[in-house]
């Protein structure tokens, strides 16, 4: 099975992998987590939007946002893995192919994440480390982790 990526600035999206970003995240953070949010928040027009595609078909995605919009230093959001591709390995390739893209996009910055909190051991295991406590989000707990 082929799986690639691919990084877009926002203008730079067709109609169809725009869709194709919403609804995953809308099906993973709305609907399974069942957070009612405002996903579309006026950052995906200033971000870069990471694509993994599997068989051709959106598997997993993130969003890379500039420093300034998020934070003060750059940030990975919105990172989202479709649940028929889970368990493959494809959250850590995901990560570890945003920051690369981080690196070359933005040079030698730091980069900030709001991770869930749940999800803390796997982000310690990319190199990102805690800062600050807990806070809530749309009713999920989540941590400040930065990245050097």
């Amino acid at each position: 099975m082929e799986t690639n990526f691919i990084v877009k600035a926002f203008h730079e999206l067709s109609g169809l992998e725009l869709y194709e970003i919403l609804r995953l995240r809308s099906e993973v953070f709305v609907v399974e987590q069942n957070c009612v949010y405002q996903d579309m928040d006026n950052k995906d027009q200033d971000s870069y939007h990471l694509i993994c595609y599997r068989n051709n078909s959106i598997a997993a995605y993130a969003r890379i946002i500039p420093a300034g919009i998020s934070y003060n230093e750059v940030s990975i959001g919105r990172v989202v893995t479709a649940k028929n591709a889970r368990g493959l390995g494809l959250g850590k390739d995901l990560m570890t192919e945003a920051v690369k893209i981080c690196a070359e996009l933005f040079a030698d910055t730091q980069i900030r994440i709001g991770a869930q909190l749940y999800l803390l051991k796997f982000y310690n295991s990319l190199g990102f480390v805690e800062q600050g406590e807990p806070y809530d989000e749309d009713g999920i707990s989540h941590i400040e982790m930065v990245k050097k």
